[in-house]
């Protein structure tokens, strides 16, 4: 059942203004908006708490909405949701949900994407769906890092943080020998003398790639605890990719190289 708005000052509504860009709420409220990135959450097991939309969104979408659990499905107008968020919009939908648990670093797949310092929500966004399309279905971050169920990196990635399995880890040094315990080879993502051309790498059944800050790289003495180096070949005179672009790049070649053992 649809419920029509009699007020936008009800307290349920409050959370569609107050959590814009930022991450979560403690009890990991995330917003997400636009059909496209609401309709892939739905699709999921993400648990939602209300959606708030226009009827012509409830109409074509209601074989959708009917297969899932939603509490409060809220009617309004694109004109009340203006006011209700505070800016301008161009879409009729959003949705109020809570963001499934990270995994513990046990639970990771065969290939990995640690992000190292990334600061950028529309990169981390960027980056996500690449993961997804490509097939890497495991991410590591640090909390300082905007997660994938931030609002912005949410709808860069279209929805498909839905398909992305996300450690998040206090140490990343802790993390890389860890996980090179585990079996993994952690290739590094960073302009090196002697680092191994991308079309030249090997690429294991078990494997890290390790993607560094937009600005400063990879510190050294990270670098030193990765079992390799690797580098994409480019023109000379320009130094660097964009780290959403190098992480497709180098992730469709680790996909697509053949295995050794």
């Amino acid at each position: 059942m649809l419920l029509k708005l009699e007020s936008i000052e009800i307290p349920e509504l409050e959370i569609y203004s107050s959590l814009r860009e930022s991450a979560f709420r403690e009890d990991g409220s995330f917003i997400a908006d636009s059909p496209k990135v609401v309709n892939l959450v739905l699709e999921s097991d993400v648990e939602v708490i209300s959606m708030l939309a226009t009827q012509e969104y409830y109409d074509e979408f209601s074989e959708l909405l009917e297969n899932k659990n939603i509490p409060k499905k809220y009617l309004t107008t694109k004109e009340e949701m203006k006011k209700i968020v505070g800016h301008k919009i161009h879409h009729n939908c959003m949705m109020h949900g809570i963001r499934p648990d990270d995994v513990t670093i046990d639970a990771l797949g065969n290939e990995v994407l640690l992000l190292d310092g990334i600061t950028s929500a529309e990169n981390v966004g960027s980056i996500v769906r690449s993961c997804a399309a490509l097939g890497v279905n495991s991410l590591i971050i640090a909390n300082e890092t905007p997660h994938p169920f931030n609002r912005r990196a949410l709808r860069v990635s279209m929805g498909y943080a839905t398909k992305i399995r996300t450690h998040v880890h206090e140490d990343i040094k802790y993390s890389i020998v860890a996980l090179q315990a585990k079996g993994y080879r952690v290739f590094a993502a960073e302009v090196e003398e002697n680092s191994t051309q991308l079309s030249h790498v090997q690429t294991p059944q078990k494997w890290v790639l390790v993607m560094g800050h937009e600005g400063r790289g990879i510190a050294k003495d990270i670098l030193e605890l990765c079992d390799e180096v690797v580098t994409i070949e480019m023109q000379e005179g320009v130094k660097s990719f964009n780290v959403g672009v190098a992480a497709s790049l180098m992730m469709y070649q680790f996909k697509n190289k053949g295995i050794i053992p």
